[in-house]
């Protein structure tokens, strides 16, 4: 007895004929993937390593994750830092506008007002871990998008750093930095 409606294919056990098309567009689409893995890997952690070197220019700022930043021990097209003083989704609304597409926290809490769990369990205070940003990069980024970010970034932090009563307290030393 068949739970399938249909032809007869495979002695009962489905109905349908397999979409030739569709497989061998997947199987065109994973020869494209994986034609230059090595060389897309190696041209990201270029870019990753110059975002991060210019992101962790900018004061009380933290990278988060392994500092380490070989391919064992960090993926070579995603950054993630914390931006002391400031809320992350103040600072992806004003990214959104320079036209920098980015997120907040960890991917694993991406659309929650949360703190991202995978921030606090690796020890950031959860005031930190709310000015989380992250960014990834494909092979099709360039490396104008990285000067454009590492242009654009440095003042809009600033900007929201001038509006935030919380860093008015740390500058003044009302409260600690905490990194």
């Amino acid at each position: 007895d068949t739970h399938q409606h249909g032809g007869a294919q495979e002695r009962g056990k489905r109905g349908g004929t397999e979409n030739m098309a569709q497989i061998v567009g997947l199987g065109k689409a994973i020869e494209l993937a994986t034609a230059d893995v090595e060389g897309h890997a190696k041209k990201l952690a270029h870019m990753r390593d110059r975002l991060i070197d210019g992101i962790l220019a900018i004061p009380h700022t933290v990278l988060n994750g392994t500092a380490l930043r070989d391919a064992a021990h960090r993926l070579p097209g995603t950054v993630n830092v914390c931006v002391e003083g400031i809320e992350g989704e103040s600072l992806l609304l004003r990214l959104d506008l320079a036209g920098i597409c980015a997120s907040s926290g960890s991917a694993c809490t991406s659309g929650s007002l949360e703190p991202s769990h995978v921030l606090l369990a690796i020890g950031r205070p959860a005031e930190i871990a709310h000015g989380s940003l992250r960014l990834s990069l494909s092979e099709t980024n360039t490396e104008e998008d990285v000067d454009y970010i590492l242009e654009k970034l440095p003042g809009i932090i600033a900007t929201l750093r001038d509006m935030s009563p919380v860093w008015e307290d740390l500058e003044t030393g009302r409260l600690a930095h905490r990194i």
